[in-house]
């Protein structure tokens, strides 16, 4: 236990017999509960963990998915697990040792201290960030937490694909588990649904661990153009739930014409005066001044509408 309150660490785990070990042996004592979630693994994780069982009795539990459900799903099988043994604070680590277990202390401190109802891990944060993480990998995080801000309302939270999170049991109990995302775009629907029920979010400084071994599937030019999407729908979604049907704010007119004069309106009028250009040698003055106009126009109903959703937000600290 850990300031009396009982700790699960959910380990979703895919192909990690190598690496599983490490993260098994490294877990504070101070964890009640090692939930390790096989997501149908082809290597021999299942037989690698079922010994470490046999050692540490009821403080390991295996839970074996009879098919690939994404990292998601094996969290969300996870959190299940947590919450119907009302776990308080439930803390999700990946098995590939790519977290450091001496961060988990500092992770979990403010939710078992009910600051926050939900920490997540910062790599971005520490000055090894740039050296240690993978130029590409870098490049891409930083975006996708760029556009997880504008689509979940936390402006204050940043390193949106980390995985090292900790969770309250009243986040458990609250959300709608069976419905968060299966695959790698889970800790951005995460932070969308924690936004909608106004849960309180707080990033922690962790060290980034790159090239102990570890092997990733995820391509990132690949991965960055569909997670954007994603996040788009999710965006969408939020704008919808909160601002709509849960209350009403109208920063949803400014953002409806943002995405309206941005999306719409400026591309034809770029697309016309690049006609002009290349029919007649020149653009006229009135055409020039329009496009300018609803540019400048949606800008300014963009950022109104951030800054509004930035104040409606900052008690989520």
């Amino acid at each position: 236990m850990y300031k009396e309150k009982i700790i699960g660490v959910v380990v979703p785990a895919y192909n990690e017999e190598k690496l599983i070990c490490q993260v098994i042996n490294t877990i504070p004592n101070f964890v009640d509960y090692i939930v390790i979630v096989d997501d149908y693994s082809r290597d021999n994780t299942v037989t690698v963990v079922k010994k470490y069982q046999e050692k540490l009795n009821q403080r390991l539990v295996l839970i074996c998915h009879e098919e690939n459900k994404g990292v998601g799903g094996a969290i969300t099988t996870g959190y299940k697990w947590c919450l119907d043994h009302s776990v308080d604070v439930s803390v999700v680590m990946a098995g590939d040792a790519q977290m450091d277990p001496s961060d988990m202390e500092r992770l979990i401190d403010p939710v078992a201290c009910e600051e926050v109802d939900y920490s997540k891990g910062n790599r971005l944060i520490s000055g090894e960030a740039w050296n240690t993480i993978p130029r590409v990998r870098y490049l891409g995080n930083a975006m996708l937490s760029l556009l997880t801000k504008v689509a979940s309302g936390y402006w204050h939270i940043a390193d949106s694909q980390t995985g090292y999170t900790a969770a309250s049991l009243k986040v458990l109990r609250t959300l709608p588990l069976d419905k968060i995302y299966p695959r790698y775009g889970m800790p951005n629907d995460m932070l969308v649904k924690l936004n909608i029920y106004n849960f309180r979010v707080r990033d922690v400084e962790i060290k980034p661990i790159y090239g102990i071994g570890e092997k990733s599937g995820i391509r990132p030019i690949r991965m960055i153009p569909r997670l954007s999407w994603l996040i788009f729908k999710l965006f969408l979604w939020r704008m919808v739930q909160k601002y709509i049907i849960r209350d009403f704010h109208p920063l949803i007119f400014f953002y409806t014409l943002s995405i309206f004069l941005l999306g719409i309106i400026f591309p034809v009028l770029s697309f016309r005066l690049i006609y002009y250009w290349v029919t007649i040698g020149h653009i006229p003055p009135i055409n020039a001044l329009a496009s300018m106009m609803v540019l400048i126009t949606g800008l300014q109903f963009l950022l109104f509408a951030m800054w509004f959703d930035m104040d409606y937000n900052r008690n989520l600290r």
